[in-house]
C-alpha cells in the first residue's frame, strides 16, 4: 500500500482539508512566515513574477486561503479574484481582491475568461489533481499563464536531508505552539499525494500548457509550475 492510500482518499479527504485550513485560518499567515523563515513572500512573488502578463490583467488564485498571493497579484498590476472552499479562510482574509467560495474543482468561472492563474501549495490538497488542471485550460484564454507553487524535496541529498528533518519533525511542532499541531502534522504527510514533477508536467502538457515546465525555488525547498495556454 502506498503512502498517499494511507491519507484520506475522496469525499473525506475533501472534508478533511476543508476542516484543516478552516481550523488554522487565524494563524496561519504566523505560522508560514515563522516556519518558512519568511521565504514563502519570495515563492509568492517569483510566481507572480513568472506570469509575465499585461498590466490589469484579471487572475484567479486558486485555494487563496488568506489572501497572500492575491495581494501580491495586485502589487503587480493584476486585477486578481481570490477562490476558496475553506470558509474560515475567507474569513480571515487580508486583500481588497474579490473572493469567491467555491470548489476549485469547480470552478465558477467561464471558459476561456480569465488571463491567468495562481495556487499557492494546494495542489496535494485537491481530491482530483487531473480534473484541477482540465479546469485550469478550461477557464484560462489562450496565450494565458498560469503559475503553481507547492512544497518539494530538494535534489541535492545533503539538502534533502537536511529538509526530510525540518519538514517532518520541526513543521509538526512549529504549527503545534503556534496553532494546531495535528494540522501541521499533516503538511509533510500530505507531500505523498503529489505525482513525481516530470508527471506533473506532463499533465499539464496533455491539457494544453505546451510549454509548462518546473522550476526549483530555495535550493529545492518549493517547486514553482508555469506555462501557457496554446
Amino acid at each position: 500500500m502506498s503512502r498517499a492510500s494511507k491519507l484520506p482518499q475522496g469525499e473525506d479527504k475533501r472534508r478533511a482539508v476543508r476542516r484543516l485550513f478552516d481550523t488554522i485560518a487565524p494563524r496561519y499567515d504566523l505560522v508560514n512566515r515563522v516556519m518558512t523563515f519568511g521565504m514563502d513572500v519570495g515563492w509568492r512573488r517569483a510566481a507572480v513574477r513568472s506570469l509575465r502578463l499585461p498590466g490589469g490583467g484579471v487572475v484567479a488564485d486558486l485555494a487563496c486561503g488568506t489572501g497572500d498571493l492575491c495581494r501580491e497579484l495586485e502589487r503587480f498590476g493584476y486585477r486578481a479574484i481570490g477562490v476558496d472552499f475553506s470558509h474560515g479562510m475567507l474569513v480571515s482574509a487580508r486583500t481588497s481582491a474579490p473572493l469567491v467560495e467555491a470548489d476549485i474543482l469547480q470552478l465558477p468561472i467561464g471558459d476561456a475568461t480569465i488571463d491567468g492563474a495562481t495556487c499557492g501549495f494546494a495542489l496535494r490538497n485537491v481530491v482530483s489533481l487531473g480534473t484541477l488542471f482540465v479546469e485550469l485550460a478550461r477557464v484560462v484564454r489562450p496565450g494565458g499563464r498560469i503559475a503553481l507553487l507547492d512544497a518539494s524535496r530538494p535534489d541535492n541529498a545533503l539538502l534533502r536531508a537536511g529538509h526530510s528533518v525540518y519538514f517532518n519533525r520541526a513543521v509538526p511542532m512549529i504549527g503545534g505552539l503556534i496553532s494546531n499541531r495535528e494540522a501541521y502534522a499533516y503538511l509533510p504527510r500530505s507531500m505523498a499525494y503529489l505525482p513525481p514533477p516530470p508527471e506533473i508536467v506532463a499533465m499539464l502538457v496533455e491539457v494544453g500548457f505546451a510549454d509548462a515546465r518546473r522550476e526549483q525555488l530555495s535550493g529545492g525547498l518549493t517547486q514553482l509550475f508555469a506555462g501557457t495556454r496554446a
